[in-house]
């Protein structure tokens, strides 16, 4: 059971005691705060700095203590101190303003800041107490969650403009092969869009992009395929350009051409030349006698608009009796 004090005299004590222990209490809570605890008086000269300012400014309470809050502001936003004097004057707390501060080495950080009014005993304001937390990782990263998103946007958007592409190029005798030629078309898209997915749309490598494209007919054996070219990442507007010009090459073959005989080879090779251009070169072998088309077709209109009209590039075709050799010329970048 707690003893009750006997006097005035020693109730006084007690109280004086237990506020003592209170105060350091509570400055210990403000000494060892992540955030950057600060007061100032009404001239804007700092007069307390906790451990936390320390962290986030630079500066050590001895070099902080008597110095103008300036020494945190760029020059560019000292109007934001008068301003916040004026509101502190009016008795106004500010919550959560975010701005930008400087540290002792002069780089520059976000700070969310929470500003309130000192009052005296007499209820008279007579200083500030500000709460800065650093929030410059907070807004870097919802910088590069907004580029994203825009990244995502004109992804989708050119995404779905190639789509709409297929489907106006699309022709087929049957509503049956219509679907499926384009079915075909869309997944060779999806499997493009699932490699940059897993690079965080960081680039696909054109050898990872021409294996997934003949791994049907090249995996298994059931056709004899050779690659031949250096390691090459592509943006994603070249790689989705590239995968639509192989899906209609591959499904050409699987059709006409040497990926249609038991006999038949598929060459791929690719290279960049001194000015930056990728050529990439499609060569079949061992099919059926091939004979130059009587008319251009929605595969090889669909190859152009994405290649020529896209890329700006040059597609180029050389019906040999032998089998099709197809040369795509674009830029990396």
């Amino acid at each position: 059971m707690t003893r009750l004090p006997e006097d005035e005299f020693e109730l006084e004590t007690l109280v004086r005691e237990r506020t003592g222990e209170i105060t350091q209490y509570l400055a210990a809570i403000v000494d060892s705060s992540d955030d950057a605890i600060i007061s100032k008086d009404l001239h804007g000269t700092i007069t307390s700095w906790n451990q936390g300012a320390e962290r986030i400014y630079g500066y050590t309470a001895s070099e902080a203590i008597g110095k103008p809050i300036a020494i945190l502001i760029p020059a560019e936003r000292q109007g934001e101190e008068s301003g916040m004097l004026e509101r502190l004057n009016r008795g106004e707390r500010i919550d959560h303003f975010e701005t930008v501060r400087l540290r002792k080495d002069g780089t520059r950080i976000e700070v969310s800041l929470t500003v309130s009014p000192v009052r005296n005993a007499r209820r008279e304001i007579i200083g500030a107490s500000k709460i800065a937390r650093d929030i410059t990782d907070r807004k870097r990263r919802q910088a590069q969650l907004l580029i994203l998103a825009r990244e995502a946007e004109h992804r989708a958007k050119n995404m779905l403009s190639i789509v709409l592409a297929t489907v106006q190029l699309a022709h087929a005798d049957t509503a049956h092969e219509l679907k499926r030629a384009i079915e075909g078309r869309i997944q060779a898209l999806a499997s493009v869009a699932e490699l940059f997915a897993e690079s965080r749309w960081k680039g696909v490598d054109l050898h990872t992009l021409v294996t997934r494209e003949l791994s049907p007919f090249c995996e298994h054996g059931l056709t004899p395929c050779h690659l031949e070219g250096p390691s090459l990442i592509l943006e994603p507007n070249t790689a989705q350009a590239i995968i639509m010009t192989l899906h209609e090459l591959t499904s050409n073959a699987a059709k006409y051409g040497a990926l249609s005989a038991p006999d038949g080879h598929i060459h791929v090779e690719w290279s960049v030349t001194e000015n930056n251009q990728v050529v990439l070169r499609w060569t079949e072998s061992g099919g059926p006698h091939v004979e130059p088309p009587s008319r251009e077709g929605f595969g090889t209109q669909l190859m152009k608009a994405m290649i020529s009209g896209q890329l700006q590039g040059r597609l180029a075709f050389d019906w040999r009796p032998e089998g099709l050799a197809c040369e795509i010329v674009v830029r990396t970048c």
